[in-house]
């Protein structure tokens, strides 16, 4: 089989396993912002409370990260992706059973989020990384745009099942989906172009495959300790902070809600947040397609900029509804997870091809923190003030800021002071 697959190079067959892999695990991704409002009627739990529990997924979603690049370079890839997956779908079906907040707090925040984390956009830098020498740019816009997208378009039918069958068929539905992909992943996805004689795709003859027998954990650890004496790592992390903020956190997670506030039904609402899932696809491939081609610092640079100014524009374009709010989910789409291709690539090239995707685990980790405080903050404000705004206006503001940080940025000096992973 390997043998007719090769003509067109098998790293294109561990593209589409990868792409189909994110897209089917990000199900459960979708799901904070469909039940924020059921289990509070069934329960008569805050948003606060609903919102803990996304705040502790995320972070595990993003901490987990640096660990699961270094697993899978020590165990593989499809032996981590299958046990990730595994792990999604107990937890998708237990929290069909729940019944106090701290149930939801251990399913929800720490077996999804943990299972969830190994299926990050980590997931795709190592895929990227082991498999693509040329194109790599562009098959981690790919890639991550399946993740994000998946989120996202699953938001209409998953919305749907909650309001007619009620939120519990959510968990079910969306575990099926998990398992349905473990098949897939055993049958087609490699570890590595050596695993079946063959060189990354684009990679010259003399091209050397890394290889690590150090214990994953030190190896997450000293990626770590290595990379935070560097600025330009602080740099990126404080920005993916940003960008964890402005995503996930805020809009994904509380974007429904906001809606509802202001007299749009949860199914239009999510069907808005399909909107963006949408373009997401084509503004993050096209924005890996930049990366190969352009300076990242400066496409982060205008990625940031713009997504605070339209922030900063969010609540007014809600009460206007129709078109106004239809332009600015096309255009949030397009800038969703933009910032991901660049910032892989800004990791790679400063601290090198084998250490980059552990030290990008530790920048993603930067993501899940500010998604985690946005969760949270946004859940609490709303409590508050009984409204969004003001977390809107904080969230824009912080990418303008996230716009100037990035301009100081170097990521054409490699770090020499980092060692190789032995």
């Amino acid at each position: 089989m390997f043998q007719r697959i090769r003509s067109a190079h098998y790293a294109w067959v561990i593209f589409v396993v990868a792409f189909i892999t994110l897209l089917g695990a990000a199900g459960f991704r979708s799901t904070p912002g469909i039940l924020i409002d059921p289990l509070g009627k069934e329960f008569g739990w805050s948003r606060a409370t609903v919102a803990t529990a996304v705040s502790i997924n995320v972070l595990l979603f993003g901490f987990i990260g640096p660990f699961a690049a270094a697993l899978q370079l020590r165990y593989g890839l499809r032996k981590v992706t299958i046990t990730a997956l595994v792990i999604i779908s107990t937890g998708a079906l237990a929290t069909t059973q729940m019944t106090h907040p701290w149930h939801l707090y251990i399913l929800w925040g720490g077996v999804v989020g943990v299972g969830s984390g190994c299926m990050a956009t980590v997931f795709a830098s190592t895929v990227a990384s082991r498999w693509f020498v040329k194109r790599r740019g562009l098959v981690t816009g790919a890639l991550t745009a399946a993740s994000a997208s998946g989120q996202l378009v699953f938001l209409p039918l998953l919305s749907r099942i909650a309001e007619q069958s009620g939120w519990r068929w959510v968990g079910v539905v969306i575990a099926l989906c998990a398992l349905a992909v473990v098949p897939v992943v055993f049958l087609f996805l490699r570890n590595s172009p050596a695993d079946i004689g063959l060189l990354p795709y684009g990679a010259s003859d003399d091209f050397v495959f890394a290889t690590t027998l150090e214990n994953p954990i030190r190896s997450a650890f000293n990626a770590f300790r290595d990379a935070k004496s560097d600025g330009t790592f602080w740099l990126l992390w404080g920005s993916f902070f940003v960008c964890g903020f402005s995503t996930n956190g805020l809009i994904q997670t509380h974007f429904i809600s906001a809606a509802q506030d202001h007299l749009l039904v949860a199914s239009v609402a999510a069907g808005y947040l399909a909107l963006i899932g949408g373009f997401d696809v084509i503004g993050t491939i096209f924005s890996g397609w930049l990366t190969d081609r352009s300076d990242p610092t400066k496409l982060l640079l205008v990625y940031y900029l713009l997504r605070g100014l339209s922030l900063l524009v969010l609540d007014p374009m809600l009460n206007m509804k129709g078109w106004g709010l239809l332009g600015f989910m096309m255009f949030y789409g397009l800038d969703w997870v933009a910032t991901v291709p660049p910032t892989v690539a800004l990791c790679a090239q400063r601290f090198g091809p084998q250490r980059g995707p552990l030290v990008y685990g530790w920048v993603f980790a930067g993501h899940q923190v500010g998604a985690a405080v946005a969760a949270f903050g946004a859940g609490y404000l709303r409590d508050v003030t009984g409204s969004y705004k003001s977390s809107f206006i904080i969230s824009g503001t912080g990418c303008l800021i996230a716009a100037y940080g990035v301009t100081r940025i170097d990521g054409k000096t490699p770090f020499n002071e980092l060692q190789p992973v032995k």
